[in-house]
């Protein structure tokens, strides 16, 4: 199963992270000194993704502008003879090929993503979440790759949670099916601990066969109203099998005040030019 097309979903008002998203979609919001939805959109080509699809909500197009031509900075840069700054500004913008669809309403991830519909065809497909950023020597979207294409299958990425966590994601039911990898035969969306049927939640990574599409079309709102994604992946479960992948990596929740902060300081750690600074920086704190 070969995948070329991935849809990132950007349509999300960032309710969690106000008032800095009051006008700043949460997609843009850095880390160090990228953007997340950058940080994304370089895990996808590294992964061997060739056509990105952005979802946004009309209006909030600071996500798209992000990967378009700045000819005055280009401009600045060049005549200023800052040729490393240059490239860095080009190579944002020519990363990948993306298109965009629109989210008119915010009806559900999985209405999100039936937006994505007729830029995606009929064939296989990854879902990634800005929200979740992954930090991996092989990134995550690849490692499920790497089974979608083994198995023919649709696959998500799974990550244990403690128990005063699992209200707040999908939780799926499995059996082992290999080192780090589950056979799905279940899943519920933010299920009370009591009820969850295990401590696996899907995180923010998924590649799916295009009949998902019909699925969330014909399907009825679920939790909160809206047309959630887990349905649809359940529905897909009971046609051919479906898989869930152990990353191996960190994950980190930039919906979450917390989630971020920590993203800033486990990226910041990992660049040469910060590390040494944020460490002692770091130690003065925790001594204090």
């Amino acid at each position: 199963m070969k995948v070329r097309k991935a849809v990132v979903v950007a349509a999300g008002l960032g309710t969690r992270m106000l008032p800095a998203t009051r006008v700043i979609p949460k997609e843009i919001l850095p880390v160090v000194d990228r953007p997340a939805i950058q940080i994304v959109v370089e895990e996808a080509v590294a992964s061997g993704i060739e056509e990105i699809v952005i979802v946004v909500a009309p209006g909030r197009s600071l996500v798209l502008d992000h990967f378009a031509p700045v000819a005055d900075l280009e401009r600045h840069l060049e005549e200023r003879g800052k040729h490393d700054l240059l490239a860095v500004v080009r190579s944002t913008g020519t990363m990948a090929r993306i298109t965009r669809a629109h989210q008119h309403q915010p009806l559900g991830l999985g209405h999100a993503v039936l937006q994505a519909r007729a830029a995606i065809g009929d064939e296989p497909f990854a879902v990634m979440l800005p929200d979740d950023i992954f930090d991996s020597e092989r990134p995550c979207l690849r490692q499920l790759l790497d089974v979608a294409e083994a198995r023919e299958a649709p696959v998500v990425a799974l990550m244990r949670v403690a128990p005063q966590d699992i209200s707040k994601y999908g939780i799926v039911e499995a059996a082992p099916a290999g080192e780090r990898l589950y056979r799905l035969t279940g899943m519920v969306e933010k299920p009370e601990p009591s009820k969850a049927p295990s401590d696996f939640a899907i995180v923010g990574r998924y590649v799916l066969t295009p009949d998902i599409f019909t699925l969330l079309a014909e399907g009825k709102p679920g939790a909160g109203g809206e047309i959630q994604l887990t349905d649809g992946l359940l529905a897909l479960s009971r046609r051919r099998p479906m898989y869930g992948c152990e990353f191996i990596g960190t994950r980190y929740d930039l919906g979450d005040r917390f989630g971020l902060m920590t993203a800033q300081i486990g990226f910041g750690l990992k660049r040469p030019d910060l590390a040494d600074r944020l460490r002692a920086y770091l130690r003065t704190v925790i001594s204090a």
